[in-house]
């Protein structure tokens, strides 16, 4: 691991707080229908309500048929945020990075450097590694240090009704039905989840915190 330098962000999702998601699928123009598009995130309290979970889901709109086929792009870094000084900028990381059928974690570390271009922290005393979970199979998850780890396809979580969405925004229809229908019903994603213990991350309160993927 220690030949990987550099990489530079092409793509980004942001929010904050306790419990947060964000969705964006393929409408990015610089990295639409490639790997490192990322179409959802989210963070929230584990069951363990010691811990935070943050997921990154990439890659989307992928049919069943092809999911056997698909897998993490190795030039493609996933960089979780962590800012915990209120100054919108990361004081840590937790970076995951495949190789050879196994996603490696780094972090939670203090960056080298802040912004669009990391370096892949190998030097981190925490993080770990589990091996991807291959389509149809059950998730295999990895602990280390009280971190768990998994990686792998899973279907879209995401609910969204365009349909009704195109409606409203032409003016042909006035709210959502309850329940409507699910556009991404029956595709899949490639998931990233990293479960943390609070303790790792320090701060109180309100944590902002926003993932980005970066290719070299």
């Amino acid at each position: 691991m220690k030949n990987l330098k550099t990489v530079l962000g092409v793509g980004v999702l942001a929010v904050a707080s306790f419990f947060s998601i964000a969705a964006d699928h393929i409408d990015a123009p610089a990295v639409q229908g490639g790997t490192s598009d990322v179409t959802d995130f989210y963070a929230f309290q584990g069951e363990n309500t010691d811990n935070l979970v943050f997921v990154a889901n990439v890659q989307g709109l992928i049919s069943p048929a092809n999911t056997a086929n698909a897998s993490f792009d190795e030039n493609v870094l996933i960089e979780f945020n962590i800012d915990n000084t209120g100054d919108n900028v990361e004081d840590l990381v937790i970076q995951a990075i495949p190789r050879d059928g196994k996603m490696y974690f780094f972090g939670p570390v203090v960056p080298s450097q802040t912004g669009l271009n990391s370096t892949i922290e190998t030097s981190a005393a925490v993080g770990g590694l589990v091996d991807i979970t291959t389509y149809g199979s059950s998730a295999t998850v990895a602990t280390n240090g009280g971190m768990s780890f998994f990686a792998g396809p899973r279907d879209d979580p995401f609910f969204m009704d365009f349909a009704q969405y195109s409606a409203i925004i032409g003016g042909t229809a006035t709210g959502f039905n309850d329940p409507g229908v699910d556009t991404f019903a029956g595709s899949n994603v490639m998931s990233i989840v990293v479960e943390v213990p609070k303790s790792l991350i320090g701060g109180s309160g309100t944590i902002n915190t926003w993932v980005e993927s970066k290719t070299k």
